[in-house]
């Protein structure tokens, strides 16, 4: 019997079964709810009333958005430990990190930090950023496993005089790492150096999640583990150079000073702003939020030891990698070796089950080694990393050149 055999689906107080709360395609297995995330049907329905509110009167909708913005900023940022002032509305993480790459300046010279557990695009734009002035970028390596003193550790070899930015993921996307940014934060703070904090995952997984995560601005997704609509994120800060910052789109409210000039965005369709708070409320009010972060643990250890023992009979590595700190929804499974070596081969590998299997799932590079990031919310349940183990696991043994039965027994 698997560890996943004894685990019963997830209730809620208004649905019973979880699964049934989300619009989600019965036929298929989902087990990447970390990428895009899943919105409740009744987070939908509020979203599409906004929407129908919108088309039925435009004169009235458009000049009181600005209002409908600040009021569900005022709802939503307490939920990251920030204060609405502090925080203001951005369709994703990645928009939050060009709005801080647009207003900072450098100097030829000057250096900037990412880490390899970094997120592409975040990172992409701290290497623009640099080329804009004439400055570089350097990569600090962290060893998958090291602790949270040996990572502040290295951060602290690597600051030079020339360091002017900390790039830094609260939870890494690639590895599912939760990082100790806030006493990298402080750290750099007592150098000279500025923190930008990338808590993309963090929403919903850690509870205050900008006020744990530190540095002089944190963003993170709404749309991932809260389950917001998606384009949905949050860009907090409390720095004194804040009013430098500016909306991606020019619009009426550039006379206002920061957070409000945010809250106007012309035509653009905020209703993934507005309906945030309910999903914020839908998982408080359905299952509590301190319940669901232990319950999508235990799903995830679960799930993940499932897997591990579905794929040990047959491959020479150990696939399961057990990380310290672990977040509460996400695990990584090792591939056999020489799948998903390159974040291409990991997302070609990603489509292509899906396809053949139709189980949907997250395979991530780390220097050269493929992983399984497994994620799980209320919505998994035991039989969907059971249908991995049958259907996907003959699958990656067969391109990893493995000799096994065409569907895995799971033991």
């Amino acid at each position: 019997m698997t560890v996943t055999a004894t685990l019963k689906p997830v209730r809620l107080k208004t649905y019973g079964r979880a699964r049934d709360a989300w619009p989600l395609d019965p036929e298929v297995v989902h087990l990447n709810h970390g990428s895009f995330g899943a919105v409740p049907s009744r987070v939908v329905e509020a979203q599409d009333a906004l929407r129908r509110r919108a088309d039925r009167s435009p004169v009235d909708w458009f000049p009181r958005l600005a209002g409908l913005v600040a009021e569900a900023r005022e709802r939503t940022a307490p939920f990251v430990g920030a204060r609405a002032d502090d925080a203001v509305f951005v369709p994703n993480a990645s928009a939050a990190a060009t709005v801080v790459y647009n207003a900072l300046r450098l100097e030829p010279g000057d250096e900037i930090l990412v880490t390899d557990h970094g997120y592409g695009a975040v990172t992409m734009g701290a290497q623009r950023l640099a080329r804009r002035f004439g400055a570089g970028v350097r990569t600090v390596e962290l060893p998958l496993l090291a602790s949270d003193d040996e990572i502040v550790q290295h951060f602290a070899d690597a600051l030079t005089a020339r360091t002017r930015l900390i790039v830094v993921d609260q939870i890494t996307s690639p590895t599912a790492r939760l990082l100790p940014t806030r006493r990298i934060a402080e750290l750099a703070a007592e150098r000279g150096v500025r923190t930008l904090v990338d808590g993309a995952h963090a929403p919903g997984l850690i509870p205050d999640a900008a006020t744990a995560g530190g540095g002089d601005w944190w963003f993170g997704n709404l749309h991932k583990w809260p389950c917001a609509p998606r384009g949905s994120a949050l860009l907090v800060t409390a720095a004194a150079d804040r009013q430098e910052l500016w909306p991606l789109i020019d619009s009426w409210g550039a006379p206002e000073p920061y957070p409000h000039r945010f809250d106007t965005q012309g035509t653009v369709d905020v209703t993934t702003y507005l309906a945030t708070p309910a999903a914020i409320d839908f998982i408080e009010g359905e299952y509590g939020w301190d319940a669901t972060r232990r319950t999508m643990s235990a799903l995830a250890d679960a799930g993940a030891e499932t897997i591990a023992q579905a794929l040990r009979p047959f491959s020479t590595v150990e696939p399961l990698t057990p990380l310290p700190s672990p977040v509460p929804s996400m695990r990584l499974v090792r591939l056999p070796d020489g799948l998903g070596a390159t974040r291409e081969d990991a997302d070609e590998l990603r489509m292509e089950l899906l396809d053949e299997t139709g189980v949907e799932t997250a395979f991530t590079s780390f220097r050269g080694i493929g992983y399984f990031r497994l994620s799980a919310h209320l919505y998994t349940e035991g039989t969907d990393f059971e249908a991995f183990a049958e259907r996907c696991v003959p699958q990656i043994l067969r391109r990893a050149g493995i000799v096994a039965p065409a569907t895995t027994t799971i033991p």
